[in-house]
Parts: C-alpha cells; structure tokens; sequence
C-alpha cells in the first residue's frame, strides 16, 4: 500500500517566520526513515499505512504543542493500495509527457 500524505503544521504566535520550529519536525521526518519531499508551503511523506503517517502527525504536533499555543495544520492523502514508490513514479509519468520538471 501507499499512503501519500501532504501535510502543513505549523506554530501561529510566534512572529513571522516559523522556520525555527518547522526545521525541527522536518529533522523528525528525516529521522523517521519515510521518504518525503520538503517544498516551500509543505512536506510530502510516503508510508505504506495510514496509521505510520498519523504517527508522523502525532510526532509533529507533540514538537510544536510545548512551544505554541496555536498550531495551524492541514493536510489530504492519496492511498493506494498494491502499489509503493509513488512520489517518484507520479512526477516520472509526468516528466515522460512533457519532459523534466522543477522539483
């Protein structure tokens, strides 16, 4: 199974710029093992169940919760089942149509 999940979270009271919290749930991503992808408005993971991903949500949340007393957090999934290594194939299927992509 492949579980894509996009997903945003970050702290809304601590001024404009959030990079110093957010750089610390991507070092939990990192570490975690799953594939991602950071763009500049969110991070794209790969699990292979729906309950890994959440743990990643979890994880994150209890990252930003000590530290704010507002968190802002959106996200949507792509699951499919049968099938793994989808973020690299999407952009593949779309690079082989049109040639390569800014990723």
């Amino acid at each position: 199974m492949s579980i894509l999940m996009n997903f945003a979270m970050f702290p809304t009271d601590k001024g404009p710029s959030v990079s110093e919290h957010v750089s610390k749930v991507i070092e939990m991503i990192s570490k975690s093992g799953v594939s991602y992808k950071l763009t500049p408005m969110s991070t794209i993971i790969e699990t292979e169940t729906l309950d890994e991903a959440l743990e990643i949500v979890k994880k994150a949340y209890s990252i930003l919760e000590p530290v704010s007393d507002r968190i802002y957090s959106s996200m949507n999934f792509d699951i499919r089942k049968n099938k793994s290594g989808r973020m690299k194939q999407k952009i593949e299927s779309i690079e082989s149509k049109i040639g390569k992509v800014s990723t």
